[in-house]
């Protein structure tokens, strides 16, 4: 079916929640994607930073055919294939670089929001059961969830009351309460925060990347003083990893660039290439306040998605993607640096964003449409900020086309 048709029938039977750019992708294969016309793009956005292993990977690709020709779905009712093994992995991944590895336990959802969802209830029961347990009412147990402004944790009620900005919440009104703000990076207001309030707070929640506010990390300090206050007052340290994590950052975590090790991380995006999966993971002991009938769901962890996980997890493990994420985002932010347009370059290994100079005539709205047109794939998330999501193949020779694509663009 044309662009032309799928337009005029989206627009009659489909909800109009994205402005979506006027091109029909019909296929893909690695950092290359094919419209309706059979033009060919390059891709610097891979599904919002999902389809880690570009498109179509054979590994991935087979492993769908083939559990797909299986069995699709029978529910959390029953043990199957390979979720034990995912989940060994995801513990291994967690424990990377860690001189006192521990067992990590996963629940898996279908999406980042449904992972961040289950982080936020485990952090709250794990604090009402410890409350409860030192002989306190339950009614008076920690419930606060600190977040950060400008943060974006999904749309759910709850997780959109956990994302920080006003512009996306004033529609939704009134959303669940027991969320508190305070700035990226600011240890004094932090330690404020807990200094007024510390008894109330249950946990702490950050993306280590913010993602959708313009690729924003964390400091060392920040993270840190995240770590330290926590765990002196007896609250949960929540990274949401959705964006940022499975190698997103050139490490299968980004917290792991800082040194610390959370309480519970969210990831999903990454983790099963573009399939569609959400987890989250908690350290044992705080995971086991989790018990039957607490939490659930109906399609997550499905056989597809759990064979999508191991093929995806597999590879990117055994294929020595933190050094090659580190050494091309490493290339990647130096050449975007050297750009007379840039203002200012920001991320980890392959989560990067440049705002541009105030002088570049063009916006970044501009500059992603005269992209597509130029068989780019890109992205904004702000009137002057680019940012890029590549896959986690992507190469140095990559990232030079995507370059030489896109130097016209911003003359």
């Amino acid at each position: 079916m044309s662009l032309t048709e799928q337009q005029e029938l989206e627009s009659a039977y489909v909800m109009n929640t994205f402005a979506r750019k006027p091109v029909e992708f019909v296929s893909g294969q690695g950092m290359k994607l094919y419209d309706d016309q059979g033009k060919e793009y390059l891709d610097f956005i891979a599904g919002i930073g999902a389809c880690s292993l570009g498109h179509c990977h054979p590994a991935l690709t087979q492993a769908i055919q083939e559990q797909a020709g299986k069995l699709i779905h029978v529910s959390n009712y029953y043990y199957i294939e390979k979720r034990g093994q995912v989940s060994q992995l995801i513990s291994e991944l967690l424990n990377s670089g860690s001189e006192q590895p521990e067992t990590w336990k996963t629940f898996y959802a279908n999406s980042g929001a449904e992972a961040n969802e289950c982080s936020i209830k485990l952090a709250r029961l794990y604090a009402r059961n410890k409350h409860v347990a030192a002989g306190n009412d339950p009614a008076t147990a920690p419930r606060t969830v600190v977040v950060l402004k400008r943060s974006f944790h999904g749309r759910t009620l709850a997780t959109l009351a956990a994302t920080a900005q006003e512009v996306k919440q004033e529609l939704f009104q009134p959303l669940p309460d027991g969320f508190v703000s305070t700035p990226i990076n600011d240890v004094d207001a932090l330690q404020s925060l807990f200094s007024q309030m510390g008894d109330q707070i249950c946990a702490v929640m950050i993306e280590v990347v913010q993602g959708e506010s313009g690729v924003n990390p964390c400091s060392a300090e920040f993270m840190q003083a995240i770590r330290d206050l926590t765990t002196q007052h007896g609250a949960t340290m929540i990274c949401d990893e959705v964006q940022c994590g499975i190698y997103r950052a050139g490490a299968p975590f980004a917290f792991q660039k800082y040194g610390i090790v959370p309480d519970i991380v969210s990831m999903a995006k990454g983790i099963a290439g573009g399939f569609p999966c959400g987890a989250s993971a908690a350290r044992a002991e705080v995971a086991d306040a989790y018990e039957p009938g607490t939490h659930g769901s109906t399609f997550g962890g499905s056989n597809l998605a759990i064979a999508s996980m191991y093929a995806t997890l597999s590879t990117l493990k055994d294929g020595g993607f933190s050094e090659s994420v580190q050494e091309v985002g490493d290339y990647f932010r130096v050449k975007l640096e050297e750009l007379p347009q840039a203002k200012e370059v920001r991320g980890l290994g392959l989560m990067l964003a440049v705002d541009l100079a105030d002088d570049v005539k063009a916006s970044a709205p501009e500059v992603v449409a005269a992209g597509l047109e130029a068989g780019l794939v890109l992205n904004y998330t702000g009137p002057r900020t680019l940012r890029f999501l590549p896959p986690l193949i992507a190469t140095k020779e990559d990232v030079d086309a995507m370059l030489d694509a896109l130097k016209p663009l911003l003359a």
